[in-house]
């Protein structure tokens, strides 16, 4: 199993959770962060961590969120790997309650 960052994270991009993961499994786009699938220990050590409840663990996604198990994968084969925590973006708390944020994630 793994944990999925979710749409929560889009324009958000918190990091208190990479800090935290002892296999360094994230990876940091230009407004969203990726778990590799392949790298997670199903630690859930980030889970918690996250303010915005973006990370969730594999077995517990909601049939709409499916697709960010795809997406994680797909963006952690390509994006920088993040292992410290960084100041979020100045309108981060804007977004955190904003659902329906898929058409903003930046590759």
């Amino acid at each position: 199993m793994t944990f999925v960052v979710t749409e929560k994270c889009i324009k958000c991009k918190y990091t208190d959770c990479v800090s935290i993961c002892p296999v360094d499994c994230f990876y940091e786009g230009p407004n969203f962060l990726a778990i590799n699938p392949d790298e997670c220990i199903d630690c859930a050590l980030c889970e918690p961590e996250c303010p915005v409840d973006a990370i969730v663990s594999e077995d517990e996604l909601k049939e709409e969120q499916n697709k960010f198990l795809e997406i994680n994968a797909k963006y952690a084969k390509v994006w920088p790997n993040i292992t410290e925590v960084k100041a979020p973006p100045k309108d981060a708390d804007h977004w955190a309650n904003v659902d329906e944020k898929l058409h903003l994630l930046e590759e």
